[in-house]
């Protein structure tokens, strides 16, 4: 092999390793990295508490470190018949300042002065469903803004408590961290690298 060839195909691995993973912090859609995921965006529907479509598109964009994790996380409950369904993914700043006008509670709405780490690609709110679709009873629906959606709320049944657990001990043996006041919130850790954003997917 010649110099010449020997240096193309050095730029042709690094082109080729560049386009076939991306880099952590590089905003991806999880449907190009798994099927594997159940889809109800709620956002992208008028069926949330702002009572209107704010996405154009039901689309999840995260950063890649955090698709990384929930498809980690997907797997180890799909080995136990379950798998996840994702309410809502990246979410612009501009949804965060319209959802703060509705609901100006950092217990439930992270100001957006400060951003939320949706705004940031590394937080997701999800349930489990089983291999038929069907939702695991996590004790109240997603968005419910009340001490029954907690994870320290104790008047619960036992389905619901074993629901909740299994999400939460397998989201965090994935290195996920939990939203005290939300059973369906889970995010990874931020870099100051994780700026917040405000792009808008393109729909098809």
């Amino acid at each position: 092999m010649n110099k010449v060839t020997f240096f193309l195909l050095f730029l042709f691995q690094i082109s080729f390793c560049q386009t076939s993973t991306p880099h952590d912090t590089l905003f991806v859609r999880l449907k190009d990295y798994s099927n594997q995921f159940e889809y109800d965006l709620r956002y992208a529907t008028e069926n949330n508490f702002l009572n209107a479509k704010v996405y154009d598109c039901a689309e999840c964009y995260l950063r890649y470190k955090t698709v990384k994790k929930l498809i980690e996380a997907n797997e180890k409950f799909l080995k136990l018949g379950y798998r996840i369904k994702l309410f809502d993914c990246y979410r612009p700043l501009d949804v965060q300042k319209k959802m703060w006008k509705i609901v100006p509670n950092p217990i439930y709405v992270a100001d957006p002065s400060k951003g939320s780490i949706h705004n940031r690609g590394c937080a997701v709110d999800l349930t489990l469903v089983d291999l038929n679709g069907n939702e695991l009873d996590m004790g109240t629906p997603f968005d419910h803004f009340g001490k029954e959606a907690a994870h320290s709320y104790e008047n619960n049944s036992d389905v619901v408590k074993n629901n909740r657990k299994l999400l939460r001990e397998t989201m965090e043996s994935c290195l996920f961290k939990v939203f005290q006041s939300e059973w369906w919130h889970y995010n990874i850790a931020t870099e100051p690298s994780d700026k917040i954003s405000n792009f808008i997917w393109k729909c098809d």
